[in-house]
């Protein structure tokens, strides 16, 4: 790749946005403009630094659009690695489930996801796996650790989505026949399933307390889901598992931070203007300072989306902090989230409506458009 010097924008570095010069030489960021470098004048323009997805599953889209239509997994992750690049987010960690549900939720295709990202090539969109672990799967424990091993995984966060209260008072579950037709059972299979994990939770702290002490010492990131109560917070930073991803109330984010423990929140949650269903109003955490990171969680483009929106209350940099280097800080990505000298060239040119005109990952452009395209063109 041409060296580049980037001329004539505001560039977000230092906790300002200011008119500078920004030079891209090797795949990073180089303080002195190299010889021979192309200039771009990019006037008009803000370079801030890439997006750091820290948990999406936006990708599950690309990989199976119909059940079963995508047989080639590698040409549907450079689909999502398209929409990726266009929403400006140039590291995204893809939020894969190992789990009992079935479908592109089963242990199988989460495989298949993982082999797929082994085969890319390196440079560019950085994509990573987060395989997100259904606890009660308790003949699956010793398959699971030896598949994250295997794929080098590096971030695991642990789920129960089994319908606890239905099945201990008898019931169906709500949307059965549904969730049946997508695992690929029938719904009296699907049932029996779910009782059996049911009926087995006595065995499954003792289970997750080791499982989770093997994964903690061989250096991994561990984060739990949908945290409800303090207490739930509690117990799982026992096990050394030190996210708390989409934490539901107030209450559970509050013991996190005040732990030192990190809190995701999904960008969509801001976008909207609160939760779906409910739950804590991600923007409410923000302005306590209680949110380390904002996720794309299901919609790419609500992380560039929130960020504007949360500008005006707490400035461009730092609500564009929650979408690029803390969430990078908290994956041990030291390389990424800010633009300066030695880091990752991971960019994007914004135009004054806040669209994204280009983005930039290690150095490599994955998307231009419009009149940012153009000026690169010239």
């Amino acid at each position: 790749m041409t060296p580049l010097v980037l001329t004539g924008a505001d560039v977000l570095r230092a906790g300002r946005l200011a008119r500078d010069v920004l030079a891209v030489s090797g795949g990073r960021i180089v303080a002195d403009p190299p010889t021979g470098a192309r200039r771009v004048d990019l006037s008009g323009f803000r370079l801030l630094p890439g997006i750091v997805d820290a948990h999406g599953d936006g990708f599950e889209r690309h990989l199976a659009p119909r059940r079963g239509a995508m047989a080639d997994l590698g040409a549907g992750l450079d689909a999502a690695e398209a929409e990726l690049a266009a929403n400006g987010i140039t590291t995204a960690v893809l939020a894969q489930f190992w789990s009992w549900e079935g479908g592109m939720r089963a242990p199988a295709f989460a495989r298949r996801v993982l082999a797929a990202l082994d085969a890319r090539a390196e440079e560019g969109t950085d994509l990573r796996a987060q395989l997100r672990f259904e606890t009660h799967m308790l003949d699956d424990y010793a398959d699971f650790e030896a598949a994250v091993a295997a794929h080098r995984v590096a971030y695991v966060v642990f789920n129960d989505h089994l319908p606890h209260a239905r099945l201990a008072e008898g019931r169906r579950p709500p949307r059965l026949t549904g969730q049946a037709l997508k695992s690929g059972r029938s719904p009296e299979a699907h049932l029996a399933l779910m009782q059996r994990l049911h009926a087995r939770g006595s065995e499954v702290p003792a289970a997750l307390d080791a499982l989770a002490a093997r994964l903690t010492a061989r250096g991994m990131l561990l984060g739990s889901h949908d945290d409800r109560t303090a207490e739930d917070r509690a117990l799982w930073r026992a096990r050394g598992v030190r996210i708390a991803e989409f934490p539901e109330t107030r209450a559970a984010a509050e013991a996190a931070a005040s732990a030192g423990d990190a809190v995701v929140m999904g960008a969509p949650n801001v976008v909207r203007g609160g939760s779906h269903d409910g739950k804590v109003a991600a923007a409410d955490l923000v302005a306590d300072a209680l949110v380390t990171a904002l996720a794309s969680d299901y919609h790419f483009p609500a992380l560039k989306q929130a960020a504007m929106l949360l500008a005006p209350r707490l400035g461009l940099a730092a609500a564009w902090a929650l979408i690029s280097e803390r969430p990078a800080a908290m994956l041990g990505l030291a390389d990424r989230g800010r633009l300066e000298p030695g880091m990752r060239a991971d960019l994007v040119v914004l135009d004054t409506a806040g669209r994204v005109g280009a983005t930039f990952a290690d150095g490599v452009p994955r998307y231009m458009a419009g009149e940012a395209a153009a000026r690169f063109l010239m």
